[in-house]
Parts: structure tokens; C-alpha cells; sequence
């Protein structure tokens, strides 16, 4: 299965919710994870007449190698460590407590700029179904550390909704959320991009675009 590009899979996965939920959805938000979540999410937010607000997990990445992700943390400071990361690994990259806690503070600086930067105010989470959007997972470090952080606030639900995603992760996160909605979960899985035909960067503007329209609606 390959998606023409995010807002198609957005579509799709708004017709798989209403399918599933029929109506009996609690008080919806929408909590997309940007950049490319924020698109996936625009389609669902309006098929949910559901207000978007937008969380901000951060990629905590290796020394010498920002792809290579060893962590993850959250806004208020919460941070998720990669399991494969062994004291040996650790030794043989350099990793030490004083460079995540260095990295997670200049991290949690960026969402802090991003938060002003796309006008995002906190929407009450408490006691409501989430519907949390994001546009594939492929190890899913910032995803897990988005469910832990909106966990925090006590809504009724967490529901995952994503285009694609591994299949040997699927137990896992049907575990940590309280649902599961994914479109496509193959067994050989290289690269979330591989399953769009489009898969651009997707840019502030874009994002800041998508959040105004939706607030005006």
C-alpha cells in the first residue's frame, strides 16, 4: 500500500475512525505530532469537527551522528532513552548523563520557540478522547514519548492513528495506547517515506497555514 501523499492518508485514516468510533467518540482533540503529523491531522480534525493542537516530543540524536536517535524528551522535560542504548554502546559513542541532559535542555529551548513560532495555546486535555497523529512510525522513540506526556494530562483515551507502521511494533503500541488505528503495517519496513509517492518536508508555513484555518472554521 503506498499513499499519494499525507493529506490522502489523513483522509483515509478519518474515514477509519468514524468507521470504527460510529459517533461515540468523547469530547475528540486532535494532537498531532509536526511536522508531517500536522498535515495527516488537518483531514481528521475537520471529519471530527475536532479542535488541533500540535505536541512536541524531540529527537535526542548521537554525538557526531543528530540522525542516529538515542532518546527522546518532551516539553516539560520528560526524557525517553532508545532501549537499544547499552552501557557499551554508550561507552563506544561518547553518550554520558551530561550530554543528554545538555541536549534535552537545548531541545525543550526549540519547542519552546516552535510553540510561540506556530501560536499553539494548550487545549485541556482531561477526561477527553485524544486522537493522537502522527504521519508513520518507523522506531517511534518521539511517538512513545508523546503518549507519556499527554498521559500526564488524564484523557479518557489515547487513540494512535497512523498511516503505516512495522508490523513487529504493533503489540507494543497497542500496548502504550488505548487504541490502535493504522492503515497499513508491513512486515518489511524501511523508511516511513517509502510508502508515499510524495513525501516532501513539510515547512512552518505550511503547519502555521493549517493551524490558523482550522482555528478560524
Amino acid at each position: 500500500m503506498v499513499f499519494r501523499d499525507r493529506r490522502e492518508a489523513g483522509e483515509l485514516l478519518a474515514r477509519a475512525l468514524i468507521e470504527r468510533y460510529d459517533g461515540k467518540l468523547v469530547n475528540p482533540v486532535v494532537v498531532a505530532i509536526p511536522r508531517g503529523g500536522v498535515v495527516v491531522a488537518e483531514p481528521i480534525a475537520k471529519a471530527l469537527s475536532a479542535p488541533l493542537t500540535l505536541t512536541f516530543p524531540r529527537k535526542i540524536g548521537a554525538p557526531f551522528n543528530e540522525e542516529f536517535a538515542i532518546g527522546a524528551v518532551t516539553e516539560t522535560g520528560h526524557v525517553l532513552l532508545n532501549p537499544s542504548i547499552t552501557d557499551d554502546v554508550a561507552a563506544r559513542l561518547g553518550i554520558t548523563r551530561e550530554y543528554i541532559e545538555k541536549k534535552a535542555l537545548e531541545k525543550i529551548r526549540e519547542i519552546e520557540e516552535r510553540k510561540r513560532k506556530f501560536g499553539i495555546s494548550d487545549i485541556d486535555l482531561y477526561d477527553r478522547d485524544v486522537i493522537l497523529v502522527d504521519d508513520g512510525i518507523a522506531t517511534g522513540l518521539t511517538v512513545k514519548a508523546a503518549i507519556s506526556e499527554i498521559r500526564r494530562e488524564r484523557p479518557l483515551r489515547i487513540i494512535l492513528a497512523v498511516p503505516v507502521m512495522p508490523e513487529d511494533k504493533l503489540e507494543e503500541f497497542s500496548s502504550l495506547a488505548d487504541d490502535l488505528v493504522v492503515l497499513y503495517a508491513p512486515a518489511f519496513f524501511n523508511a516511513v517515506g517509502q510508502f508515499y509517492q510524495r513525501f516532501p518536508q513539510v515547512e512552518d508555513e505550511e503547519v502555521i497555514e493549517i493551524i490558523r484555518e482550522l482555528r478560524e472554521r
